[in-house]
């Protein structure tokens, strides 16, 4: 049986901040595999700098394809849309009932979770692994010493994929930032020009 992480994001694109998150979770927590879950396209939302699913989830493999604990994932693809994590979770559950599952997000993303559909039945069946951010505002009280919360002191990582799409067409080398692999995919089909 194995604890996986599910580690939400549009990954548009993919960079080093995610992996470095994404590895520090797998190592340094009792998480047998994370898998980077990218969200599709929501088609309500007008987005034009959103790459296609599937150029994004070629980069997320790219990204992880030499991290064994680290695998892409496309469950989402195939939800009906606008889709919800606690549907993602039941969907999962289903599919691998001998696996267990958990959500990672970033500390802004735990200050806001009351909000979520159905956020208790998530917190019921499932744990939270929450990873430092430089965010404002208050995590919920009843969040603060909760069993199922746990928090992972991962490195802070302040890059940001937009800052990355901004950059690129302006010219500027921002390689450090990106996996190789990455860059050279992004280089080679010409995105966020």
């Amino acid at each position: 049986m194995k604890q996986i992480g599910l580690y939400f994001g549009t990954f548009n694109p993919i960079h080093i901040g995610h992996l470095a998150i994404a590895n520090h979770m797998a190592e340094y927590s009792d998480l047998d595999e994370i898998w980077m879950v990218v969200t599709p396209h929501n088609p309500f939302k007008k987005k034009n700098s959103l790459l296609d699913n599937n150029h994004r989830l070629e980069m997320v493999y790219r990204a992880t394809e030499s991290y064994p604990k680290l695998r892409p994932s496309d469950i989402e693809f195939k939800l009906p849309q606008p889709n919800y994590t606690v549907h993602t979770l039941a969907h999962l559950q289903e599919k691998y009932p001998n696996d267990i599952f958990h959500l990672i997000m970033g500390e802004d993303n735990l200050k806001s979770f009351h909000k979520w559909k159905n956020y208790e039945v998530i917190l019921e069946n499932h744990h939270l692994y929450v990873y430092p951010r430089i965010s404002e505002g208050v995590t919920e009280h009843q969040f603060k010493d909760h069993p199922k919360i746990h928090r992972i002191n991962a490195p802070i990582m302040e890059i940001s994929s937009t800052f990355i799409r901004k950059a690129i067409p302006e010219a500027k080398n921002i390689r450090p930032l990106l996996p190789k692999e990455v860059w050279e995919y992004i280089d080679e089909m010409n995105f966020y020009k």
